[in-house]
């Protein structure tokens, strides 16, 4: 059980005025943020503020200056599986599952980024147990899954690398509202039976702000704002960063 999430618990993972981008101009600007253990931080902003670039920049995808932190590793310059076998695990937005492979043999990939296999099928037995509707079709091929199925198998091969932070790319991104709702209550039982830090980039933004401890707002790939998640409802930075004006 989680005893974690005070405002004060850990920082599991930092980001240090990171700046990054594709070559052109930066899409992230100086942007520090902190993933705390035992607690979910939103990364709220619209389209193209910068939320996926950071998120790749965190994991190696994309060169960056600044420093990323995890705990006592200094992330900057690994390489993507590295950081992933230091136990940061990453759903992109798209889901991205091996649609020929079958659910259980998609899990069983997510092992690879494990430092060892110990352990494997108690780990697949728990992510059955948090999302039974994949126990139910262990066996059927991916592609042949419902889009909220095939999301909640990315999640769940994420899992099974057993992250100590577990980054989330608009998981209810083309969602039927109730399998929307299925995932966030995964990730709220995730956080009270875990210890790990979640961040989590969701445009919706009643069910980020509703779901997370913390948040930071992103514009034009800067942080205008950051803080308890339930402070920042209704901000004016919110706002702004969602609708432009000052």
């Amino acid at each position: 059980m989680n005893n974690s999430t005070e405002a004060g618990a850990p920082a599991l993972l930092r980001v240090d005025r990171v700046t990054a981008g594709y070559g052109g101009p930066a899409v992230v600007r100086e942007v520090s943020i902190a993933i705390k253990e035992g607690r979910i931080t939103a990364l709220l902003g619209a389209n193209g503020a910068g939320k996926t670039t950071l998120m790749r920049a965190i994991c190696g995808m994309v060169k960056f200056t600044g420093s990323v932190v995890f705990g006592q590793d200094i992330v900057s310059g690994r390489r993507t599986e590295q950081i992933a076998r230091l136990g940061v695990a990453h759903v992109p937005e798209g889901r991205g599952t091996f649609i020929d492979l079958s659910v259980e043999e998609n899990l069983r990939v997510g092992c690879f980024a494990r430092p060892t296999q110990d352990g494997a099928a108690e780990t697949m037995e728990r992510i059955y147990g948090w999302l039974p509707r994949l126990a139910e079709r262990r066996k059927q091929r991916a592609g042949s899954l419902s889009g909220g199925e095939q999301q909640m198998l990315a999640i769940g091969r994420a899992l099974m690398a057993r992250p100590k932070v577990l980054l989330l790319d608009e998981p209810s991104f083309g969602l039927a509202p109730r399998v929307a709702a299925e995932i966030m209550r995964l990730l709220r039982r995730l956080q009270s039976e875990t210890s790990m830090g979640i961040l989590l980039v969701e445009q919706n933004i009643e069910i980020a702000l509703g779901l997370a401890d913390d948040a930071y707002v992103l514009r034009t790939g800067a942080v205008v704002a950051s803080g308890p998640a339930a402070q920042l409802r209704g901000s004016d930075e919110l706002r702004a960063a969602y609708l432009g004006g000052h």
